[in-house]
């Protein structure tokens, strides 16, 4: 008899049909009008391609690494430094990002989401303009029903806009002031911060996925 093999497999989480892509503006759309720049908040995708919650852990596992779109800002290198200088002393410093791990907590109407585990946060001002991949130093362990969230306690430009309503969206991780940038930090940073998620934008795609691999009997072997 051949003997069974149990094998670990590889996910991407939020990989849909769709490709992620370093984010640009609409042509013929301002400057002041391109809200491509996420800002102090932690974020999840509640949408993408018709998907719902596509950053769903649906298998245990461990994430291995995680990726994201950033945008250039601008072609022209002389606006670039100074639409970043801006966003540096505006927003509390460089372009940085971290995956979070979230759990629901509460009834399906009214979830509030809570930090599982978190990433170190990485400085992506180098990566601006690409689709870059970033591998964790340390695997997060994530459980099914988890949702990958992704923060940044300064800024980054990982938001594609005017894209279908009825098949992108997402959140972020608070409840007012939704057409504005977050006027204080409000990004999940600490193990078992919880938060509503009240601030909601159809038509808008978040630039990010985590790879996941996954146990090969469905649970973690070491005890």
């Amino acid at each position: 008899m051949v003997p069974a093999v149990a094998l670990a497999s590889q996910i991407e989480l939020g990989a849909t049909h769709t490709p992620l892509v370093a984010p640009t503006c609409p042509s013929g759309l301002s400057a002041s009008n391109c809200k491509i720049i996420l800002t102090r908040v932690t974020a999840i995708e509640t949408l993408r391609d018709g998907l719902a919650y596509p950053t769903k852990v649906t298998k245990a596992g461990r994430i291995v690494a995680f990726t994201v779109g950033l945008s250039l800002l601008s072609t022209n290198k002389s606006t670039r430094q100074s639409e970043i200088h801006f966003l540096d002393q505006t927003y509390g410093g460089t372009a940085r990002v971290a995956v979070t791990v979230l759990r629901p907590v509460g009834t399906r109407t009214q979830w509030r989401w809570q930090v599982v585990a978190e990433s170190p946060i990485y400085h992506v001002e180098p990566y601006l303009g690409s689709v870059v991949q970033f591998p964790l130093d340390n695997s997060i362990e994530v459980k099914p029903g988890e949702v990958i969230g992704l923060t940044t306690p300064t800024w980054a430009p990982i938001l594609t806009i005017n894209v279908a309503n009825k098949s992108f969206a997402y959140r972020q991780s608070r409840t007012a002031n939704c057409g504005l940038p977050a006027n204080s930090t409000q990004a999940q940073l600490a193990p078992n911060q919880t938060a509503t998620y009240g601030c909601d934008y159809p038509g808008t795609r978040l630039e990010y996925s985590a790879s996941e691999v996954t146990y090969p009997l469905g649970t973690n072997p070491v005890h």
